[in-house]
């Protein structure tokens, strides 16, 4: 953006002096967009035309436009004032329906090459949106398809058409490999369903579709008379695919062939893993398959090879969890434990934490079920029961490595959880997770597990709890009055804060309707202070321990999750969903 604000001085629209100020602030200013329109010295509106100008004269390229949106711009403003300056009609893809026996006419690569989608054909004309009205190389391309009817050119936004023509390669590609895949079971072939090549064809198009939309999980699951493919978004399962029940079984039997399962074995619950490229980006799809009355339900957890070395920074913590949990996990020896359900993203967490402690001075070794995301620079072990490595296995031979710092994937049983402590009282600095509720629970549970609450107190130094939370769209965020039961309950936890604003999503097509986007955490770190591990020894009652914690100024999930909302990254709806008083 740096050249479209030299251009905005040269052009007279900002004056330098103007600029200066920003930089003069104290704390200095950033020069952006955002900034100069906060400080009053150019309105959105300005910018806009501005650059509608600029992108009509051919001095900033139409492709640019998400770097102006990133910076919060609008830009559906700047391509109806490029429409009116280039005398083109400007069509809203949500508004109008597109003739599909039209579409279907010209071939899909030369549309998604173009960027370029027709949109009716009248008596005289052929009407085509554009997402770039000035590119003639596309219009020349398009015309010859039509060679008795010229083109009306119109335009559109770009990422609306992308997307349009993605979602019509994915309907299209479905009815062709479902056609297909029933020629095949047609053949009468047997091993027929296993060899096509459009079931390979369509677990692709599911991996693709499930990953654009940002799943964490893919599920086929057979009913009486379907087969149901939903990705869970955000936290949340919504329905992509429903085929006919006849399609589940040789769809079941590839994935299984691909996870190097018995494709024969259908009455025991099996684990497998597929490692395959989509869209140019490795994945690893961990997989489940488990017997139900209707046939199989099969789960696919989705990890992206790209995401492993976590920052813990972009994890979403607050400034004091954040500053409180890396403290802790710089202790050269002890255990720090990371607590949650299941999906409230504790393995993300120790991997950002492993990142960050990764040394070459230091010999770190990991025992995972399975290992989700190889690290480069640390030993990973998997465990395997079936060959007698159990995690109580791999961490006794683990210990005698010499290791410095030990993760544990899952502390799932006493016998884990005792050699854990051991080694964390002997000199190792160890990390795990536990499920529990709440940070200060943790206690209680390895008390209860069979552990000396002298050795937990020992060997304690910080436990963290966490969930996600969804966050709030961009594209529809707008304020929220609050029920005043509801606010009258969270009214202790908003500190100074005596007229809160507080945010939603109203629900668009970039959030398919939910109102959120993406998922952050909430999280309470408890340090065990000198304090709290003679209570731990003493056998201290959770509310004992409770009050102590608030003494020292101890944070809740909640009052962390309500933070979040006062800053409008989430929905107080959702604080109350996923942590409870």
């Amino acid at each position: 953006m740096v050249k479209l604000i030299e251009q905005m001085v040269r052009d007279g629209v900002v004056k330098k002096e103007e600029l200066a100020k920003l930089v003069r602030k104290r704390p200095p200013l950033k020069i952006t967009l955002a900034n100069m329109i906060a400080e009053g010295i150019v309105d959105e509106e300005t910018i806009q035309k501005f650059i509608a100008q600029i992108i009509r004269d051919g001095k900033f390229s139409i492709d640019r436009l998400p770097e102006v949106e990133r910076e919060g711009i609008a830009i559906d403003p700047i391509l109806h004032y490029l429409a009116e300056a280039l005398h083109v009609r400007y069509i809203d893809l949500d508004e109008v329906e597109i003739d599909m026996q039209l579409f279907s006419r010209i071939p899909y690569n030369q549309l998604l090459k173009y960027k370029a989608l027709p949109i009716e054909e009248s008596d005289l004309t052929v009407l085509v949106a554009f997402a770039d009205p000035l590119d003639m190389g596309a219009q020349d391309a398009i015309q010859r398809l039509f060679p008795r009817k010229p083109l009306q050119v119109a335009m559109a936004n770009p990422k609306k058409i992308v997307e349009f023509l993605q979602k019509m390669e994915i309907n299209e590609s479905l009815k062709e490999y479902v056609d297909e895949i029933r020629r095949d079971l047609r053949s009468g072939a047997e091993d027929k369903e296993e060899e096509s090549p459009a079931v390979v064809k369509l677990i692709d198009l599911i991996f693709k579709n499930s990953i654009v939309h940002r799943a964490s999980d893919i599920h086929i699951e057979a009913t009486e008379k379907n087969c149901i493919v939903r990705d869970r978004i955000d936290g949340m399962l919504q329905q992509s695919f429903i085929f006919d029940r006849d399609i589940f079984d040789p769809l079941a039997s590839r994935i299984k062939l691909m996870a190097k399962l018995d494709i024969a074995e259908k009455r025991k619950p099996q684990d497998g893993r597929i490692t395959t490229t989509v869209a140019d980006k490795e994945f690893d799809f961990r997989v489940s398959t488990l017997p139900t009355l209707l046939g199989e339900s099969i789960v696919l957890r989705i990890l992206d090879k790209s995401k492993v070395l976590v920052r813990l920074e972009d994890a979403g913590m607050s400034k004091f969890c954040y500053d409180r949990f890396t403290k802790a996990i710089k202790a050269p020896y002890g255990i720090v434990l990371v607590t949650g359900p299941t999906g409230s993203g504790k393995t993300t967490t120790l991997y950002g934490a492993l990142n960050a402690i990764r040394d070459v001075k230091d010999k770190i070794i990991t025992v995972e079920d399975p290992v989700e995301y190889q690290m480069p620079g640390i030993q990973q072990v998997q465990v395997n029961p079936h060959a007698g490595l159990t995690f109580a296995a791999a961490l006794r031979s683990i210990l005698r490595q010499d290791p410095d710092k030990i993760m544990i994937g899952e502390i799932r049983d006493q016998e884990t959880l005792r050699i854990a402590i051991q080694a964390a009282l002997t000199g190792h600095l160890v990390l795990s997770t536990l499920h529990t509720n709440d940070a200060i629970s943790a206690v209680t549970r390895i008390i209860d597990m069979g552990i000396e609450s002298y050795l937990v107190s020992g060997a304690l130094v910080a436990i963290q709890a966490q969930r996600l939370v969804r966050k709030i769209c961009p594209y529809c965020k707008t304020t929220e009055t609050l029920n005043p039961h509801v606010l009258e309950e969270i009214r202790p936890y908003l500190g100074d804060v005596q007229n809160p604003t507080f945010y939603k999503g109203a629900g668009c097509k970039e959030c398919n309707g939910t109102g959120y986007i993406g998922r952050e955490m909430i999280a309470e770190v408890l340090t065990v202070s000198d304090e709290l591990s003679r209570m731990i020894a003493a056998n201290a009652s959770k509310e004992k321990l409770t009050e102590q914690a608030n003494k020292e100024g101890f944070i809740t999930m909640f009052e962390d999750g309500i933070q979040k909302t006062l800053a409008g990254v989430t929905t107080v709806e959702e604080i109350f969903r996923v942590a409870r008083l």
